[in-house]
């Protein structure tokens, strides 16, 4: 998809060269900022109760006249926020989609000019209205015509429209490129392919990616990851890949990713019911590679470092069994209580490898619990970290990419629900709290550097109609990493 922006006044819009003029209106003064005959047309439209000035609400209006384009669609947005204007791009968006334009010009009324956060969410907008997931379906619908989208603006905000819409290009398909990564079924996305992916990456950005074998994992020593692979006829893999972009004296941002690409629960089975979704297990694994393309498209001044464990979880004869009692590659041993709480077993080895590079910090992702789901739904992700600075930061980049987090605490009172008479931890405590004891866990190895835990099993895909991954938090991620460049 091609986006660019293009300087043009909202009197002039009737007179844009373009298959769709996509005009969004902040509040019902906007219309007052149109031209007179796209003015014409909107009151047109009100009078016959075929729009109205609510978020979510847009019309298509087919060869109107007085207008050079063959389409025009007008979507409400209430709010002037970022946020109303992406559902309202989304909208707007939403009923070219499939159809004939090949290009679409947007223009927004109501809200001052265009702003490069304005571009951004617009990007947003078309990637998600417009993706398919086609890769084990050949009867999904034929990709529609939409080639190009220009936003118009003022002469004053072109330089920022253009760095916005750059920024969202590259967020958006590390978006894309997590939610292909997630969708893919078990059997296709296995451990192997994700390390080749990773090397497929590497090799078009010019990283440094390492993908380490069962030995390789054996010989660091990394006993708790390969407790969980064990039981799979599958072989493991940790993938680490770096960016550089700084001098090599910078301490990197490191990102950990959940590589489950099946997650059955392992001999503590799951429940029959909706166990297909455990495909999407590896979503922490899928966003940090998505992230790292997105950066490593952007070419910031920083240093950045990708980690994935990956395996799957299955039951079977060389499975671990509830009791067992694991080495992980800190000397910490762990009693698995629960086999189904095995991605915190294969992040904390891979937490315990992060500290060779010195890291600036570490951010690790994963669909860890259902208990963050039920405590925050499917809205927000669930954020943990003991470092306010850290806290602030990861919130400010969820505000800013509208890829909204929540911080939940983590009192060191939750630590005693991990005690164990047999190891020096349990790998799980009882039903209360569970998003945040599977934090606890995971802060015990993370004491050499400032570290925070995103949980996103509530965020990282959709069930029912709208089944599939979101590609989340790979807008948070990017833009947290890039608020650290120098």
């Amino acid at each position: 998809m091609d986006f660019r922006q293009h300087t043009a006044s909202l009197d002039t819009l009737a007179s844009v060269a373009c298959d769709a003029l996509l005009v969004v209106l902040a509040g019902e003064k906007a219309e007052r900022t149109l031209d007179a005959t796209l003015a014409r047309l909107l009151a047109d439209a009100v009078a016959h109760g075929d729009f109205e000035f609510k978020r979510g609400k847009a019309v298509l209006l087919h060869r109107p006249a007085g207008v050079k384009a063959a389409r025009v669609v007008f979507a409400a947005c209430g709010a002037a926020t970022p946020k109303s204007l992406k559902a309202a791009f989304a909208a707007g968006v939403g009923q070219l989609k499939g159809g004939g334009s090949r290009h679409v010009a947007v223009a927004v009324g109501g809200a001052g000019d265009a702003s490069a956060e304005l571009a951004e969410a617009l990007v947003a907008a078309v990637g998600e209205t417009t993706y398919v997931y086609r890769h084990t379906k050949p009867s999904a619908p034929a990709a529609g015509a939409l080639e190009r989208v220009t936003l118009l603006c003022g002469k004053a905000a072109a330089k920022a429209v253009t760095q916005g819409l750059a920024r969202g290009q590259a967020v958006a398909a590390g978006v894309t490129l997590a939610r292909e990564l997630a969708n893919r079924p078990g059997n296709h996305c296995t451990p192997t392919y994700l390390g080749e992916q990773a090397k497929k990456l590497g090799k078009e950005y010019g990283l440094k990616v390492e993908v380490l074998d069962r030995k390789a994992i054996e010989k660091l020593g990394m006993g708790s990851f390969l407790a969980v692979a064990q039981g799979s006829a599958e072989p493991p893999r940790f993938i680490v890949a770096q960016y550089h972009g700084a001098a090599k004296t910078q301490a990197p941002i490191v990102l950990v990713g959940k590589g489950i690409t099946f997650d059955t629960g392992g001999i503590s089975i799951k429940p029959a019911a909706e166990m297909d979704e455990m495909k999407f297990d590896m979503g922490g694994a899928a966003s940090v590679l998505g992230t790292l393309r997105a950066v490593a498209e952007l070419k910031p001044k920083l240093n950045l470092v990708v980690i994935v464990p990956t395996c799957e979880n299955m039951p079977g004869g060389r499975a671990i069994k509830p009791g067992d009692v694991v080495k992980s590659m800190s000397g910490q041993t762990i009693e698995i209580l629960n086999t189904d709480a095995e991605g915190r077993l294969i992040l904390c080895d891979a937490l315990t490898y992060a500290e060779r590079f010195k890291p600036a910090c570490v951010i690790d992702v994963a669909t860890l619990t259902g208990a963050c789901v039920i405590a925050l739904g499917h809205h927000h992700t669930g954020l943990f970290t003991a470092d306010d600075a850290l806290a602030a930061q990861l919130l400010a980049a969820s505000t800013a990419s509208l890829d909204p987090a929540w911080r939940m605490p983590l009192d060191e009172e939750y630590e005693e629900a991990l005690k164990s008479n047999f190891a020096d931890m349990g790998n799980v405590g009882g039903r209360a709290g569970g998003a945040i004891t599977a934090a606890m866990f995971l802060r015990k190895f993370t004491g050499k550097y400032r570290w925070a835990h995103l949980d996103i099993a509530g965020t990282a895909w959709k069930s029912g109609a709208a089944k599939g991954a979101t590609g989340r938090p790979v807008p948070l991620l990017t833009h947290f990493v890039l608020s650290q460049a120098s």
